[in-house]
């Protein structure tokens, strides 16, 4: 089996069961998503494994797991998954603390770990907004942030983003950030759902 497929078949396996926030979609459709845009973005074989690794190690077995990835992917892979990891403690450290150290280390990343973790926020981003088309405001609620720390994380990535790893990606990502801004900002202002 080539790593690739290998990778594929590791990640469903290790999020089996496992679904995003607040909805019945399988966590591994997110994987997929991230997969997809890093490879649509010119990514090499190595980064497209740790698109769909990026969170086996922080939300599956810590350490361990990325062991077993860097036994069976190698170190690159291995060192992508963890640079793309908030924390790798359980428990996990308070949120905003952690977010902040993943910006700071993010500032400073090279430019293979920016293109995966700018694929990552941007699907995620893709979802919120949905989420929020869909369920309104109260989707806020999935997330330790809420609306005001989530809304604040990811215009801080944008920064980063746009300093860092200009491009496609950072401006769509700071698209979807606007229009999550302006869907409070509608709801607050005319009581209208318009993003």
């Amino acid at each position: 089996m080539d790593p690739f497929t290998e990778a594929l078949v590791y990640a469903a396996e290790l999020h089996a069961g496992q679904v995003r926030k607040g909805t019945d979609t399988p966590y591994v459709a997110h994987l997929l998503g991230v997969t997809a845009l890093v490879l649509e973005n010119g990514g090499d074989t190595d980064q497209a494994i740790a698109a769909l690794l990026h969170d086996a190690a922080e939300d599956q077995g810590g350490r361990d797991t990325l062991h077993e990835i860097e036994k069976r992917f190698g170190e690159k892979v291995a060192k992508l998954v963890e640079a793309l990891s908030d924390t790798l403690d359980d428990p996990k450290p308070a949120w905003r603390p952690r977010k902040e150290s993943y910006l700071r280390r993010l500032a400073i990343a090279e430019q293979d770990e920016l293109l995966i973790s700018a694929a990552d926020k941007v699907h995620n981003a893709r979802a919120i907004l949905r989420d929020l088309g869909q369920s309104g405001p109260s989707i806020w609620d999935r997330f330790k942030g809420k609306r005001s720390g989530t809304l604040w994380y990811y215009s801080e990535l944008v920064q980063i983003f746009r300093k860092n790893f200009p491009g496609y990606l950072a401006d769509e990502l700071d698209q979807l950030v606007q229009k999550m801004q302006r869907f409070h900002k509608n709801r607050t202002e005319d009581g209208q759902d318009e993003y």
